[in-house]
């Protein structure tokens, strides 16, 4: 008999590369697709146009990841079926050996139903091979259609994207209109800055609804740069701006060649005793005058909010423009009692005549509206000087002149900067009087008053030492003089030349504490404003008013 023949296996294993051939591109378009969707999550929007191409781009690759998913799933359904089905083939073949062993024995008759066996498996297989090119036929059409998904919808992203593009640089052109229009409209009045900022609250506001930052942002800028630009600078000039020069030290500056002259006029003259007259004008006077005559100088405006050495020779003429120092001498006879005792202890008083040379040194200053007269302000020059020196600004001003401490610290800031004054009028004309007062206590409380804190109530508005004694220890406020004071604590002292009483005689600021020693500010030291220092637990130290409990 002859063996029978069957068909070889190498088709069957054809269909099966295939299948898995398409699975594993399948899963590899799965992975691709992953990662983009990570990129995106990861990648950070940097503009409106990088933002829809990504967006659209992240569904364009998720409708590419569902259809691949879903044609991955019918190759997997045709890879495992066709597997299964040659696993069949084959348990099917090893029988039909077999069927020819048992043929060879059993006779012809068994041979032809064997035969028929044969060809329904085989009719079988044909079968399986044509249902595996079906299932491979229509994953590739899946693949193809998802392709040309995958294309129609990055021509769309891209198209998308150029239209973002188109907006986002129409929306620069409308702010840079928008800053040009706001700049031109400050600029052609510039009554200023308040009007400018009023209205344009409204801008900003209108324009934040519809979401226009890049807009408000401009604007802001531009709005800071009217500012700083104009008298108003003035406010600004407490940093250093890379000159190396700042208010705070051109106001030093002038304060030293101010002290300067009034001793070289003590040293050129012979005198028994010292009467200062008058005193200097209030710095944010001389500010104030400064700023309107250099930001709004109708023929050649400069911004006032630096500082540098042309500037500061234009503020120092301003200075000797508004201040005038004059002196004389004058011989007095006086009556002078002395005490001497006799043998017996008793106090026996002696009155003698005596002539005396007074030196008188007087200093005058003019107002800021002495000022805009004799420089010759026009009407809006006068309302922006005005403007700055209104009560509003007070605070402002606190800034440039001491600089934006806090608490006890901007005492000592505001006593440093007095250093240097003499004689005390400011301080007291200040408080109320007519003519020189002891005024070391007076500059204490003129000292609180520039802080705010004699409104406020943390120290007392006082000219007698004793009355500032009592009001703190009224609210336990007081510590002896073993206490280590802190910067800011007001210090009381009992002089020894006087006789050591338990009353205080003299009173000044703690400025700081460095090891043994105590630091101060005090007003009316030698008729001037002076720094000294003491040690720890000194016996002339009274005691000290602390600002909290």
């Amino acid at each position: 008999m002859k063996d029978i023949k069957t068909k070889g296996s190498k088709r069957d294993i054809r269909v099966l590369d295939k299948s898995l051939n398409l699975s594993a591109k399948m899963k590899n378009g799965l992975a691709r697709t992953k990662d983009q969707a990570k990129n995106l999550s990861d990648d950070g929007q940097a503009s409106p146009s990088e933002y829809a191409d990504d967006n659209i781009r992240c569904s364009a690759e998720n409708v590419a990841h569902d259809t691949a998913y879903f044609a991955n799933g019918a190759a997997k359904k045709t890879y495992y079926g066709t597997k299964n089905l040659i696993r069949d083939i084959r348990g099917k073949r090893q029988s039909a050996e077999k069927i020819k062993q048992t043929a060879k024995s059993t006779g012809k008759a068994t041979t032809k139903t064997v035969q028929k066996s044969i060809k329904t498996a085989g009719q079988t297989v044909k079968t399986s091979e044509r249902t595996a090119r079906t299932a491979i036929k229509t994953s590739r059409q899946a693949a193809k259609t998802t392709e040309q998904a995958i294309k129609a919808t990055k021509k769309a992203a891209e198209a998308a994207a150029k239209a973002t593009k188109k907006s986002a640089q129409a929306a620069k052109a409308t702010a840079k209109a928008a800053a040009q229009t706001a700049k031109a409209a400050v600029k052609a009045t510039i009554t200023a800055v308040k009007a400018a900022i009023a209205g344009t609250k409204a801008l900003i506001a209108a324009i934040a609804a519809g979401g226009w930052i890049a807009v408000i942002i401009i604007i802001v800028i531009c709005l800071i740069a009217l500012i700083v630009g104009s008298c108003f600078g003035i406010f600004f000039s407490g940093d250093d701006t890379g000159t190396e020069m700042t208010m705070s030290t051109a106001i030093s500056g002038i304060n030293t060649e101010y002290t300067a002259k009034i001793d070289g006029i003590k040293a050129s003259a012979s005198y028994d005793k010292l009467e200062m007259r008058g005193g200097k004008a209030a710095w944010s006077d001389v500010l104030a005058v400064y700023a309107v005559k250099t930001a709004n100088d109708p023929n050649n405006p400069t911004e006032v909010a630096s500082m540098d050495d042309s500037k500061y020779a234009v503020l120092k003429n301003i200075f000797w423009d508004m201040h005038a120092i004059s002196s004389s001498t004058a011989s007095k006879t006086e009556k002078m009692i002395t005490e001497t005792r006799d043998d017996s202890g008793n106090i026996i008083e002696t009155e003698s005549t005596v002539t005396r040379t007074y030196l008188y040194i007087t200093v005058t200053h003019k107002s800021s509206d002495e000022m805009a007269a004799q420089y010759g302000f026009t009407d809006e020059q006068k309302t922006r000087l005005a403007e700055l020196l209104s009560e509003e600004n007070k605070k402002l001003w606190s800034g440039v002149l001491y600089g934006y401490s806090t608490g006890s610290e901007n005492l000592v800031s505001v006593a440093l900067s007095q250093i240097g004054n003499t004689g005390g009028e400011p301080y007291w004309r200040w408080y109320g009087f007519n003519g020189r007062v002891e005024w070391c206590a007076i500059f204490v409380s003129w000292v609180a008053s520039e802080c705010g804190y004699i409104d406020t109530g943390v120290i007392p508005k006082f000219a007698s030492c004793r009355v500032g004694v009592q009001w703190f220890k009224d609210r336990e406020q007081w510590r002896d003089s073993g206490y280590i004071p802190k910067p800011g604590d007001i210090i009381f002292f009992d002089w020894i030349a006087n006789g050591i009483t338990g009353t205080a005689d003299h009173v000044g600021i703690v400025e700081k504490v460095d090891g043994n020693t105590i630091y101060t500010v005090e007003g009316n030291s030698g008729d001037a404003c002076k720094q000294r220092q003491y040690p720890i637990g000194s016996e002339e130290v009274l005691g000290f008013g602390v600002l909290c409990p």
